[in-house]
C-alpha cells in the first residue's frame, strides 16, 4: 500500500503534517513556481534576444553562444554544491538567497554597457539558478507530504519545468518585439521581487535539525569540477567539432572526475551525495528517466524552433504561440499521471508511456517539408509530444525525490536537476552535431546558394535531428521499463528506501 511508504520528510505516505505553513501551502507552491518557471525559462528567454544584443553592445557571432554557455556552466557545475549547501544552511534561506542574487544577476546583465559584464551577469544567474533549482524542489517535497496533495504539486511543479522552455520563447519574443532586448533580463528582476515577497510571508524558518550533515568538500570540488568538464565539452560541440581538444579533453576529464567522485562517495564520512538517494530503483530509475527526457526535449525543441522561423519564417511570438499546445497538453497530461496514475501504479507506466508517446510524436515530425503547414504536420505532433512529456516530467520528479531522510532532501532534488540539465547539453551537442553533418553531406554535390537547394538540405538536416531524438525516447522507453520498480509508491523491497 502506498500509505505505509515514507515520504520525503520521513512521515507514513497518505498522513498530513500540519504545521504553521499547512493552511497556506497552496500559497507557497505558487510561489515556489514563480521560482522555477523564472528559472527554467531562461534557458531560452535569453535566445531571442542575441542578435538585438550583439548588435547593440557589438560581439560577434562566435561570442554568441557565451551568452547561453556562461548560464549553463555555472547552473550545472554548482547544482550539487548548493544542493548539499541547502541541506546545511536550510532550504528557506538558500532559496531566499537564490532569489535576491537571480534578480541582482538579472539587474547586471540587462543594464551591461558590454560584451564582457552581459557574460558575467548570465554566470551569476546561473549561479543563482543552482542555488534555486534544488531549494524549490525540496521545498515543494517537504511542504506537501500527503500523497494526493503532493500529486497534485508535483504535477503542477514538472508542468512548469517541462513547459518552461517554451515559455522562454514566447516572452523572450514578446519582450523582444515590443520593449528590447534588455527586458528578456529586467524582468527576472520583476519576479525575482515578487517571490522574494512570497517567500518571506509564507514559508516559515524552520528550527535547525541537530543531525544535518557536514559538507564533503574534496567530493563537492570534484563533482563541481566534473561536471563543468561534462557541460563545458558538450557546449563547446555547438561550435567546434568532437575532436576538438576543447571537446573531448574536457569530456574525458569531467567523467574521470565523476568516476572519482563516485569512488570518493562510498568512503566519505559526509558524502556530498550519499549513495542510498540514487541506490533505490524508483529513484536512480526516476533520475533515469529525466535525464533521457532531457536528451531528447532541449534538441528536438531546438530543431522544431530553426524550422518554424527559417524555413516557415514564423515571427518569434508566432514561435512561442506555436509551442502552446504543447505546453497544454503537456500540462493536462502531467496532471492526469501524477494525480491519478502515479499514487495506483506508480511510475513505471506513465515514463513507459509517455517515452513511447513522446518517440511516436518525434517520428511523426519527420514528415516536415518546405510546404507543410502548422494544422497538418505540426499540431499534431506537437500535442502527442507535449503529452509524452508531461507523463514522464511530473511523475519521475515525484518519484525521484520520494523516500529520502529530511537532511537529504536539498542533494536529492540537485540530482534531479543535474540529471535534466546535463540531458539537456548532451541532446543538443549530439543532436547539432547529427544534423550538422546530415547538412554537410546534404550538400554535396549541389548549388548551396539555391534557396529551394539550402531550404531542402535544413530540412533533412531537422528530420535526422527528430529521427535521432525518436530513437533517444524509444531507448529510453525499454530502459525505464527495466529499471524502474512496478506497482505503487511504497511497494519496494526493504530497506531500500533512505
Amino acid at each position: 500500500m502506498a500509505e505505509m511508504g515514507m515520504t520525503a520528510t520521513g512521515a507514513p505516505a497518505g498522513t498530513s503534517t500540519p504545521g504553521p505553513h499547512h493552511a497556506r501551502r497552496w500559497w507557497i507552491l505558487a510561489v515556489i513556481c514563480l521560482a522555477q518557471l523564472m528559472d527554467v525559462l531562461d534557458v531560452t528567454v535569453v535566445n531571442i534576444a542575441l542578435p538585438g544584443a550583439q548588435k547593440e553592445l557589438g560581439f560577434s557571432v562566435g561570442d554568441r553562444q557565451w551568452i547561453v554557455t556562461a548560464y549553463s556552466l555555472a547552473f550545472g557545475s554548482l547544482l550539487l554544491l548548493f544542493g548539499r549547501v541547502s541541506d546545511l544552511a536550510g532550504r528557506r534561506v538558500m532559496f531566499l538567497a537564490g532569489l535576491i542574487a537571480f534578480g541582482a544577476a538579472s539587474a547586471l546583465g540587462g543594464a551591461a554597457p558590454n560584451f564582457a559584464i552581459l557574460v558575467t551577469g548570465r554566470a551569476l544567474q546561473g549561479a543563482a539558478g543552482a542555488m534555486l533549482a534544488p531549494a524549490a524542489l525540496s521545498l515543494l517535497s517537504t511542504t506537501f507530504t500527503e500523497a494526493k496533495e503532493r500529486a497534485t504539486a508535483f504535477a503542477v511543479f514538472g508542468g512548469i519545468s517541462g513547459s518552461g522552455a517554451a515559455v522562454g520563447m514566447l516572452l523572450g519574443g514578446v519582450l523582444t518585439e515590443y520593449l528590447d532586448w534588455r527586458w528578456t533580463l529586467f524582468v527576472n528582476v520583476v519576479i525575482s521581487v515578487i517571490a522574494v515577497a512570497g517567500t518571506a510571508t509564507l514559508i516559515p524558518r524552520r528550527p535547525t535539525s541537530g543531525d544535518r550533515p557536514r559538507l564533503d568538500l574534496p567530493g563537492t570540488l570534484i563533482a563541481s569540477a566534473g561536471l563543468f568538464g561534462i557541460v563545458y565539452g558538450f557546449a563547446n560541440v555547438e561550435s567546434h567539432p568532437w575532436s576538438a581538444p576543447g571537446t573531448w579533453v574536457f569530456l574525458a576529464g569531467g567523467a574521470l572526475l565523476l568516476a572519482m567522485f563516485a569512488w570518493w562517495q562510498t568512503r566519505a564520512a559526509h558524502p556530498v551525495l550519499p549513495p542510498r538517494v540514487i541506490a533505490d530503483r524508483t529513484r536512480g530509475g526516476s533520475h533515469l528517466a529525466i535525464f533521457i527526457g532531457g536528451v531528447g526535449l532541449f534538441g528536438a525543441f531546438l530543431f522544431l524552433n530553426y524550422y518554424l522561423q527559417e524555413i516557415l519564417r514564423y515571427s518569434p511570438v508566432m514561435t512561442g504561440l506555436a509551442f502552446l499546445p504543447m505546453v497544454g497538453t503537456l500540462v493536462i497530461t502531467g496532471g492526469m499521471c501524477t494525480t491519478r496514475l502515479y499514487p495506483r501504479v506508480g511510475a513505471k507506466i506513465p515514463v513507459f508511456a509517455g517515452m513511447v508517446a513522446a518517440a511516436g510524436g518525434m517520428a511523426w515530425l519527420t514528415g516536415i517539408g518546405q510546404d507543410s503547414s502548422y494544422a497538418a504536420n505540426i499540431l499534431g505532433p506537437l500535442l502527442l509530444f507535449g503529452s509524452g512529456i508531461g507523463a514522464i516530467i511530473a511523475p519521475a520528479m515525484n518519484a525521484g525525490t520520494s523516500g529520502v531522510r529530511p537532511h537529504d532532501a536539498g542533494v536529492a532534488s540537485a540530482t534531479v536537476n543535474i540529471a535534466q540539465q546535463i540531458g539537456g547539453s548532451i541532446g543538443i551537442a549530439l543532436l547539432n552535431s547529427l544534423a550538422a553533418s546530415a547538412l554537410t553531406r546534404s550538400l554535396i554535390g549541389r548549388d548551396a546558394t539555391s534557396p529551394v537547394v539550402a531550404a531542402e538540405a535544413a530540412i533533412h538536416s531537422y528530420t535526422v535531428a527528430f529521427r535521432c531524438s525518436s530513437a533517444i525516447f524509444a531507448v529510453g522507453a525499454v530502459a525505464c521499463g527495466l529499471t524502474l520498480p512496478a506497482g505503487k509508491p511504497g511497494l519496494v523491497e526493504p530497506g531500500s528506501r533512505g
